[in-house]
C-alpha cells in the first residue's frame, strides 16, 4: 500500500529486455534520486509513476525492477528513460498524508489542458468512460502516483473529464510539471470507491481484471 505522497523524483536510466521470447517485458534501472533506499531489500515494493513494482536488484543509489509486457501496455512513462515519481510502500508507523493507494493502475488518462491559474495550475484530464462512476467532486484520484483532489467532473460521449488544482509545491516535487496537453497519465481510482461500487452492485457476478 501507498499514500500517493511522492517521496522523490527518480530517473529511468536504462531499459533492457527481460527475456528473449517474443513479447518479453523489460528491466528498468532507476536512479533513486533523493529517495532513501538503504532500508530497501530485494522483493520490496516501490511505486513508480503510480505502478507498484518489485525491486529485483539495487545499489547504494539505484534499483532495478522487471516490468511485464502487460504492465507496459497498461501504463505510461515506464517504457523510456526519463523522470518518474517514486514512493516506497507504507509501514504501519507512517502517516497517511494522501489516501489509501494500491499501486494498481486502473486506466490511462489523456491530459487535455494544463495551464496556470493564479498561483496554481489547472490540470484537465479525460479518463476512460468506465472510470467515470468512481470520480466525484472533492474525491481522490491518483495521477502518475500523486494523490490529488478532483475539483470538477463531467461525463462526455467519449469518456469522463475531470479537473484538478495543482499547487506550486506539488509542481516542484513531482513530475507533473512535465505534463502537457496530449500527455498520457496513469490513473488509479479511490480504493474505497471500488469496494463501495462492488457492494452496491445488485447484479454482481464473477469479476475479471481489466
Amino acid at each position: 500500500m501507498f499514500t500517493g505522497i511522492v517521496a522523490a523524483v527518480g530517473k529511468i536510466t536504462d531499459l533492457s529486455a527481460a527475456g528473449t521470447e517474443p513479447g518479453a517485458g523489460v528491466r528498468l534501472t532507476i536512479d533513486a534520486g533523493d529517495l532513501p533506499i538503504a532500508d530497501v531489500i530485494l522483493g520490496d515494493s516501490i511505486a513508480i509513476n503510480g505502478a507498484c513494482m518489485t525491486v529485483v536488484s539495487k545499489t547504494d543509489r539505484s534499483f532495478a525492477v522487471d516490468v511485464s509486457r502487460e504492465s507496459l501496455n497498461c501504463t505510461a512513462g515506464l517504457d523510456a528513460p526519463g523522470e518518474v515519481n517514486l514512493e516506497k510502500a507504507l509501514t504501519l508507523a507512517d502517516r497517511l498524508g494522501g489516501h489509501l493507494v494500491s499501486g494498481h493502475v486502473d486506466g490511462l488518462g489523456l491530459v487535455t489542458r494544463f495551464e496556470p491559474v493564479g498561483e496554481s495550475w489547472n490540470l484537465v484530464i479525460e479518463a476512460p468512460s468506465e472510470l467515470g462512476k468512481y470520480l466525484a467532486i472533492k474525491g481522490s484520484i491518483v495521477v502518475n502516483g500523486v494523490s490529488l483532489t478532483v475539483n470538477r467532473v463531467s461525463d462526455t460521449p467519449t469518456g469522463c473529464v475531470f479537473s484538478i488544482n495543482v499547487i506550486p509545491h506539488t509542481m516542484t516535487v513531482t513530475t507533473l510539471r512535465n505534463l502537457t496537453a496530449g500527455s498520457r497519465v496513469n490513473l488509479e481510482i479511490d480504493l474505497i470507491a471500488r469496494y463501495v461500487e462492488r457492494m452496491l452492485s445488485s447484479s454482481a457476478g464473477p469479476q475479471r481484471a481489466g
